[in-house]
């Protein structure tokens, strides 16, 4: 058993699409055919990523109908998938800077004021440089043994 929750997590979101499927889901689009529109994956792929997203508790299938047509369902995140954010959004920073020269798709700021946003480690002081992180293992501690 892997006691690093990086590598649980890769468990639940394993590959490029779902990462995909999960930003679409924090910018708000959760229809079916929006989300393959958007990102060009196959129908079957994303039906079956979307079923997993969902069984891991990521996000949930809310009905919904356009007029006369048939009851769909849009995919909604949920609290434990909200918190997956801040892992898109730093994937997204890091690849803007080493990736694309330092180009943004996606510009992060600050409702209120309008200030950009970086996603870093925060101490009680404020933003806090890798270089000042210690790693300390708690596995193996009683309570963390399986």
């Amino acid at each position: 058993m892997d006691h690093c929750g990086a590598a649980l997590a890769c468990d639940l979101v394993p590959d490029r699409w779902t990462w995909l499927i999960m930003r679409e889901l924090f910018y708000g689009v959760g229809r079916f055919a929006d989300i393959q529109a958007d990102i060009g994956i196959p129908k079957s792929v994303l039906s079956g990523r979307l079923a997993k997203i969902v069984e891991n508790g990521l996000a949930t299938k809310e009905p919904y109908r356009d007029g006369a047509a048939r009851t769909r369902h849009a995919y909604v995140l949920t609290p434990k998938g909200r918190e997956l954010v801040p892992a898109i959004l730093a994937l997204m920073q890091w690849g803007d800077k080493h990736l694309k020269d330092g180009k943004p798709a996606l510009e992060l700021k600050d409702k209120r004021n309008g200030n950009p946003l970086k996603v870093g480690l925060v101490a009680d002081g404020g933003a806090m440089p890798l270089r000042r992180l210690v790693f300390k293992p708690v596995w193996d501690r009683p309570e963390n043994k399986v």
